[in-house]
Order: C-alpha cells, then structure tokens, then sequence
C-alpha cells in the first residue's frame, strides 16, 4: 500500500490546495462548460459556438500546455490554466478561465501564480493579456507580480498585456 502524499504521475504542479494536470476525457463536460458559459466568456468573445465546441472537445485531452486545475480535496474541475511558449512575440503566455461557482475562493490566483513561477524557471518573462475592462483578471495578474506593459486594441477590444521576468 502507497501512503505517500505525492501527487498522483499525471500531475504537473501541486499547490497547497490545488492539482493542476492534464486535462482528461473525464474533464471534457466541465471543460466544455468554459467555453460556452456566459459569463465565464463575458471578455473573451462570448460563448464559442458549437462547431468550434465540438472540435475542442475532441483535442482538449491531452493537449498540451493545458492544464485542468482540480481541488485536490475532492478532484472538482476548476478550472483550466494554459501556458503557451513562444506565443506572443515569442514570450511564453498564460491563459486561465475558471467556472464561476469557483471564483471569489482565490483558486485562479493560485493556480494562475504556481503556473507563472514554474514557466519562469526556464524562460525569462511570462506575459498574460486580458481586456481593460475585465477589473478582475487585471486584479489577479497584479497580486502575483505581473505589472501592466502594454495597451491596445485586439477582437475590437481595449486590452492590456501584463508581463512578470525571471
């Protein structure tokens, strides 16, 4: 019998409350509930249409650079952490989107922190972008240390790129 508090294999980062890890066939129903919630996609566009949807479904497993965020306490889906190297500019990108039972709990900022610091320790910096208007993504970027670098206009949005270096 293994009594050892390690994560399990498949888990890439353990925070105090947190497993982040990738995502599974299993997580696809909460996953997909990302992607279509109204309110989880308020600044990002609106809810992905099902065309789109469907495709996700079938590459979110595994995919990689994402990561499903479970509460280790019980393995609930809470959301999804995604970092992508190279991709704006050539700087390694963190995304995050949570579902809304979950936000207000200090989940995305833990999670959104543990995934920063990691990518930090073999590249430089880490930028997230997000629209100016979305006060609590911005609020979270600035609570782990990312500081405002830029502002423009993209998806015809004001939005702001927040960058952390090593």
């Amino acid at each position: 019998m293994n009594t050892s508090s390690a994560p399990p294999a498949d888990v890439g980062l353990a925070t105090e409350r947190l497993l982040l890890r990738p995502v599974r066939a299993s997580d696809v129903p909460a996953v997909t509930r990302l992607w279509t919630d109204p309110d989880v996609r308020f600044h990002l566009g609106g809810p992905v249409i099902d065309q789109v949807v469907r495709i996700r479904q079938q590459r979110i497993a595994g995919a990689p650079g994402v990561h499903a965020v479970v509460r280790a306490s019980d393995g609930t889906l809470l959301g999804l952490v995604t970092v992508e190297p190279a991709s704006r500019d050539g700087e390694t990108e963190v995304s995050y989107q949570f579902l809304p039972e979950h936000w207000g709990q200090g989940y995305a900022r833990e999670a959104v922190a543990a995934a920063v610091d990691r990518a930090l320790e073999s590249t430089r910096s880490v930028v997230a972008v997000t629209q100016e208007a979305n006060d609590r993504s911005r609020r979270l970027l600035e609570a782990i240390g990312m500081v405002h670098a830029a502002s423009f206009v993209e998806f015809e949005a004001p939005q702001v790129l927040y960058r952390r270096t090593a």
